[in-house]
């Protein structure tokens, strides 16, 4: 890699003038979420970790902001946290609100075949189920279960 390209330090990313950071779906999931959690080498180290629950989302974009040109779209990786111990919904809440799923997961492809999915989330300030919708959206990206390996 040129010593001029982007490398990760102290958890902090940087990276060249210009850079921009627009991956496609097929590209989010085949390439850095397959990667992710296969503890795989991503080459450049440009999306962080964040705890979801822990951040408002007017706090994520500077957590997870790409170099120093402003920015509508921010990457980020986080794990599920269950709602209960014990079962399997997904808690979402924030201390200042929560992310609702509205519409139906989009179905992400790729080489006609399926390789994930995407889910629309929605911010609402306050506690359900008389929290105010705000105009933050994110999707949420997850791998299809059962594909079979992808070659080397």
């Amino acid at each position: 890699m040129p010593e001029n390209m982007s490398i990760s330090v102290n958890g902090q990313t940087h990276v060249p003038p210009g850079f921009r950071f627009h991956p496609t779906e097929e590209e989010l999931l085949q390439y850095y979420l397959r990667k992710k959690v296969s503890y795989e080498k991503i080459d450049l180290d440009v999306i962080q970790d964040v705890d979801l629950n822990k951040l408002e989302p007017w706090d994520i974009q500077e957590s997870c902001k790409i170099g120093t040109t402003p920015q509508n779209d921010w990457y980020f990786f986080s794990h599920k946290d269950k709602k209960y111990p014990t079962g399997t919904r997904t808690n979402r809440a924030t201390a200042a609100g929560f992310w609702k799923a509205t519409g139906r997961d989009k179905v992400i492809c790729s080489n006609c075949r399926r390789i994930g999915m995407r889910k629309t989330l929605v911010f609402y300030k306050g506690r359900a189920p008389h929290g105010q919708k705000s105009d933050w959206i994110m999707h949420e990206y997850r791998l299809e279960d059962n594909i079979a390996e992808t070659n080397m």
